[in-house]
């Protein structure tokens, strides 16, 4: 890691970007990706499979026995943890179900919202190295709860044409029945615009590689919604010096095993505290499976030495995707975050246990989108309808302003609209 202490404010930005490793032509390649499966379907699914995944699909649908055999085939202890988990993300995102009010602006009018599920929606699921059958929970729980009618889940097979068996339990706990067997761009291609076997939805979510992050981004174009553009995954700690710097080190290398383009980030107020945990991620690092990742990551990753009040000043202007306050004061401190996508409290709150089960959402906004927009939530597989109901009282009451108004604009219809009625 690069150690840089008490930077200048205005070199800020500079060190808050994230790593670029877009590829040459990425966005051209996505295109013709999009254009081949938009024209040709089911035969374009069927090739790009066998050209990325190096699989020959019989069936593009996961079909029933496979599920079944999923669901033997998955361990005890598996199953045991994902009910667990399961029940934690239901309970925090039903909690987020509320019943709006009716208001009477006026008297006479009154105005409510009513709140109803995105009907047709699409989960991207990668299953490559790290099968993330946990995003399978995230996003298929809340959209059961929101009443999603329709819910297609896409992810990758393996070389011999099978679906990753913890994914395929993970949905099936979940209730998601309509499940396929395409990875990369070419999944959010046949989820937006429709194939033979795959249904169009309305809105797709699901993290994945710059391919599938570039694909999200360009159908959304086509008027075809998206979570958030998700990049690399990414965490800032904050720490003092009573910190223990094992944990530290733990929480910085469990997000530099994700991939090459993720980022880590140190805030300490001590450069004695920075190399204790230097020392101890030297140490851990011998012992994951995934190390040659995270030192590449380290590379590109900062120790930073600032004051407490910097400090904050420094994560909000960062707006990390995950939020760590290892400090003896975390909860004072957490009040003053104004950018983040999920914030973790004390020495043994680590940023694994909001990945996998504490029950809060781990799709998260990255690359400093928590500057404008937060995680998944119940909300965002719902719509709000705007509802109004006019007395005549009400009417007799606001109808002068709305005339006027219309009046102003040069639309005459709108204010004979109101006239009319007035008149009757």
């Amino acid at each position: 890691m690069k150690i840089i202490a008490n930077p200048e404010i205005e070199t800020w930005k500079e060190i808050c970007k994230r790593p670029l490793m877009q590829h040459e032509g990425l966005e051209n390649s996505v295109k013709n990706i999009l254009k081949k499966v938009k024209e040709e379907g089911d035969v374009a699914l069927r090739e790009l499979t066998l050209q990325f995944d190096n699989a020959l699909l019989n069936k593009i649908q996961v079909q029933p026995s496979e599920i079944e055999e999923a669901v033997s085939e998955a361990p005890d202890d598996l199953k045991k943890a994902i009910l667990i988990a399961s029940e934690n993300i239901r309970k925090f995102h039903a909690s987020q179900q509320k019943t709006e009010n009716k208001i009477e602006t006026t008297p006479g009018v009154v105005c409510w919202r009513m709140a109803t599920p995105i009907e047709k929606i699409g989960i991207y699921i990668p299953g490559g190295t790290a099968p993330l059958f946990s995003s399978v929970l995230m996003i298929g729980i809340p959209a059961k709860l929101a009443g999603c009618t329709e819910i297609i889940l896409c992810t990758p097979p393996d070389s011999t044409g099978k679906v990753n068996s913890s994914i395929l339990f993970a949905a099936n706990h979940v209730g998601i029945t309509k499940i396929y067997k395409i990875g990369g761009a070419q999944a959010i291609a046949a989820l937006a615009y429709g194939t033979e076997s795959i249904p169009s939805v309305y809105k797709i979510l699901g993290p994945g590689n710059q391919y599938v992050t570039k694909a999200k981004q360009l159908v959304s174009l086509d008027g075809v919604a998206i979570d958030m553009p998700a990049g690399p995954s990414e965490v800032l700690v904050l720490a003092d010096d009573e910190a223990n710097p094992s944990f530290v080190a733990a929480d910085l290398l469990s997000q530099a095993e994700h991939g090459e383009d993720s980022q880590v980030i140190l805030v300490a107020y001590t450069g004695n505290f920075i190399e204790k945990v230097l020392v101890e991620i030297e140490n851990q690092l011998l012992q994951l499976p995934r190390k040659e990742i995270a030192q590449k990551v380290l590379l590109n990753s900062y120790a930073i030495v600032l004051s407490k009040a910097l400090s904050i000043e420094f994560i909000n202007e960062y707006a990390p995707e995950h939020l760590i306050i290892n400090t003896k004061d975390c909860d004072e401190l957490v009040n003053k975050i104004k950018n983040a996508g999920s914030v973790f409290l004390g020495g043994y709150s680590p940023e694994s246990a909001g990945d996998y089960a504490s029950g809060t959402n781990h799709t998260l906004p990255t690359n400093g989108y928590a500057r404008c927009s937060g995680g998944l939530s119940l909300e965002s597989f719902q719509k709000y309808i705007s509802i109004q109901k006019i007395s005549k009282l009400g009417l007799r009451q606001l109808g002068p302003t709305i005339e006027t108004m219309a009046e102003a604009e040069q639309l005459r219809g709108h204010a004979q609209a109101v006239r009319i009625r007035d008149e009757k």
